[in-house]
């Protein structure tokens, strides 16, 4: 354990599986006091159960949960000084298959959840004191994906659509707040081993009938440092955005992919 995100506060969306679980995991280890929150209400319990800390089962497409998640944040703690907007979900569909519907779902969750729940965090941060030990209010951190700026997603245009938007979202807070003393930035995963690739791979695999595991196979086989992306690989790079060490970053999108997306 280390004390970088000592007196930290902070919430965790998506936090039963997959990245929101290593985040969560590592804040921890690192001294964050968290608030974990998730559809799944039972996993962010269990997940928050295992490491002394609260959880709120939420659904951030809805207005008034993400308004009662940030309440039980503020009934806590009297602050929320990082918000890791980390909830989102996937999908394979071919471009000339993909439906209204589809399309819709994707970027009420990965992209207009997202900017809703950055927004109603944004406004209570600029109301509080500044994080002790910063000249910070509050930091915000999105999770967006090398989808936004990789081409060749012909089976995820929703999907990579949406990621593109979270950079934008990004970019645009971080110069509004600015001068409310409030930070945005974003990651940008590649191929995580994670439940929600196992999903795309099943989905990928089947449409180009392949056996099960091929299409990550595939995916991964690029990466220059050699090996998959796990979660943890992730988690270290937020615990760093969360914490004092990153005040003076504001808008950046940072890839954590192994080397798959160089630039952007």
């Amino acid at each position: 354990m280390t004390d970088r995100l000592d007196g930290i506060h902070a919430l965790i969306t998506g936090a039963a599986s997959g990245i929101g679980t290593a985040c969560a995991r590592r804040m921890a280890r690192d001294g964050a006091q968290l608030l974990l929150a998730d559809l799944n209400g039972a996993g962010a319990k269990a997940l928050a159960d295992e490491l002394g800390q609260a959880s709120v089962q939420a659904d951030v497409t809805r207005a008034g949960d993400i308004e009662r998640m940030l309440d039980l944040a503020y009934q806590r703690w009297g602050r929320l000084d990082v918000l890791f907007n980390n909830a989102g979900i996937a999908e394979i569909r071919p471009l000339l298959e993909l439906s209204e519907d589809e399309w819709d779902r994707m970027l009420a969750v990965n992209l207009r959840a997202v900017f809703f729940v950055l927004q109603a965090a944004a406004k209570r941060m600029r109301a509080q004191a500044p994080i002790a030990g910063s000249e910070l209010r509050g930091k915000l951190i999105q999770t967006a994906s090398i989808a936004a700026y990789r081409g060749g997603l012909a089976y995820m245009p929703h999907y990579a659509a949406s990621k593109a938007g979270v950079v934008s979202v990004t970019r645009t807070a971080a110069q509004v707040l600015a001068a409310d003393r409030i930070t945005s930035n974003c990651i940008c995963p590649g191929a995580v081993d994670t439940p929600m690739w196992k999903k795309i791979d099943a989905q990928w695999s089947k449409i180009e009938g392949w056996q099960t595991g091929e299409a990550w196979k595939r995916r991964t086989s690029f990466i220059p440092l050699g090996r998959p992306e796990t979660a943890d690989d992730v988690a270290g790079v937020v615990s760093f955005l969360a914490s004092r060490d990153s005040d003076y970053m504001t808008g950046q999108a940072v890839n954590v992919d192994g080397g798959l997306v160089m630039g952007n």
